[in-house]
């Protein structure tokens, strides 16, 4: 079972736009390196109501085909794991992003790739904060992902490892 190793980062902010301001550098610090296809990203922002919505995402297209094409990846499959009932735009991530399966399946990569205090860390950190930016890259971009993410009061790294042959079968089969 081939497992690429990626890096989760879990960024807490108290400002959407500061989220939103690390989000794009994290965007253009792949897109200058030329490794867009080598991230995804989520911004998620808790509401008044204590409800947690992603209000953006970057899914990277042609990873694992099917997969990412569908709209979703593994940061977005992480928010997911993390925060089971997020919504993305008006409605639930289930009815919205291709299907409830796929996405349970993409949550259950992401959640089997870390330990499960791993996982619980990174969703006590997003609940300290108003918004996040979940990050997963490949592991030898970490320092410059750090870097990024300059505007957040918290950052929690973990490693996350992938099988991407599994995601493909598995979105395949949808």
């Amino acid at each position: 079972m081939p497992f690429d190793t990626l890096m989760a980062y879990a960024a807490v902010y108290d400002r959407l736009e500061d989220a939103e301001a690390d989000y794009q550098v994290v965007k253009d610090l792949h897109t200058e390196a030329d490794l867009i296809d080598a991230y995804d990203a989520a911004i998620v922002e808790r509401r008044e109501d204590g409800k947690v919505k992603i209000v953006k995402k970057h899914e990277t297209p042609t990873r694992v085909g099917g997969v990412m094409g569908g709209g979703v990846g593994l940061a977005t499959g992480l928010v997911v794991a993390l925060f089971p009932f997020a919504a993305v735009g008006g409605g639930l991530l289930a009815a919205t992003a291709g299907g409830g399966a796929l996405l349970g399946a993409l949550a259950g990569h992401a959640a089997a790739g870390m330990s499960r205090g791993d996982l619980k860390d990174l969703g006590e950190q997003l609940d300290a904060g108003q918004a996040g930016l979940v990050v997963v890259a490949v592991s030898d971009m970490g320092a410059k992902v750090e870097r990024a993410l300059a505007r957040a009061n918290k950052i929690e790294q973990r490693e996350l490892k992938a099988d991407m042959e599994a995601l493909e079968r598995d979105a395949a089969a949808e």
